[in-house]
């Protein structure tokens, strides 16, 4: 057996040994998505003789609310969108008024640049700031504060409505009673956090919306949401290649088998 051939054979090898260690860093640092937060249930099945378990996460249910220019709106109508969602109330001396101030930040953020309210992007994220105190924040009061406040109406709703439905929709929907920090009765709903809502209606983060560290990181993981399906698809074919690590193996086996054979073979020609 020549030297090329030999050197042939140990390119061989380092290929798939090369490919298998190259997949397996880039797996390392591919993008962490926003995990679920709610689980409704595990369903069980079975798929190909296999136990397999699929995880159903609760979808938001929807609520008819009405806004500060006094349309009836609902949270479904941005079924598509991503949805930034928080608890407030106009008369509020203490975090809402800073609470609004960073959602009107984030706003600007999301918007394409230059002059915001000529080329807002409201195809990407949807605001919404929902009162907890509705029977004093009718309509006209949400819309002076929005002004005050520099509230950009054309994806940004602040919703008021009857009482008994925010408050079931913020403990059965949101369970926001859960994750918030600050003790919250079933009276009066009062809390710092700013909640993601994915295209599915599913929540998928709760940030503390006083501090510019987690409000930084609900803007990225509004990114990744974005190219949430892209992201899973790479992420199954760079698994479905590490899980076939044994296969490799198999082939550096063989090729070393192989190179071993003929070389051998090779030097026992040469003595004769």
């Amino acid at each position: 057996m020549s030297k090329k051939s030999i050197y042939g054979l140990l390119i061989a090898l380092a290929v798939p040994v090369f490919c298998y260690l190259w997949l397996k860093s880039a797996s390392k640092t591919a993008v962490t998505m926003p995990r679920h937060y709610l689980l409704d249930t595990v369903m069980e099945s079975v798929v190909d003789g296999k136990q397999k378990s699929d995880s159903i996460w609760h979808t938001t249910k929807n609520i008819r609310l009405v806004n500060q220019l006094g349309d009836s709106v609902n949270l479904y109508d941005q079924q598509g969108k991503i949805i930034i969602l928080d608890l407030f109330f106009t008369s509020c001396g203490s975090i809402c008024p800073k609470l609004t101030n960073n959602m009107s930040k984030l706003q600007q953020s999301f918007s394409r640049g230059g002059d915001v309210r000529k080329k807002l992007d409201t195809s990407i994220v949807h605001f919404m700031s929902i009162s907890v105190d509705p029977i004093r924040d009718s309509a006209p009061v949400l819309l002076d504060y929005a002004n005050k406040m520099g509230v950009i109406s054309d994806n940004w709703w602040l919703l008021t409505g009857n009482r008994d439905s925010i408050y079931k929709f913020a403990f059965e929907e949101l369970r926001i009673d859960k994750f918030s920090n600050e003790p919250i009765t079933p009276d009066f709903v009062h809390t710092s956090r700013f909640i993601l809502i994915d295209k599915k209606m599913q929540i998928r983060g709760y940030y503390y919306g006083l501090d510019s560290t987690s409000i930084l990181k609900m803007a990225k993981d509004v990114g990744y949401l974005m190219l949430e399906k892209d992201k899973q698809k790479k992420s199954k074919v760079f698994q479905d290649i590490i899980d076939l690590s044994w296969l490799w193996l198999v082939i550096a086996v063989m090729v070393t088998g192989f190179v071993y054979y003929f070389n051998s073979k090779f030097n026992k020609q040469t003595k004769n």
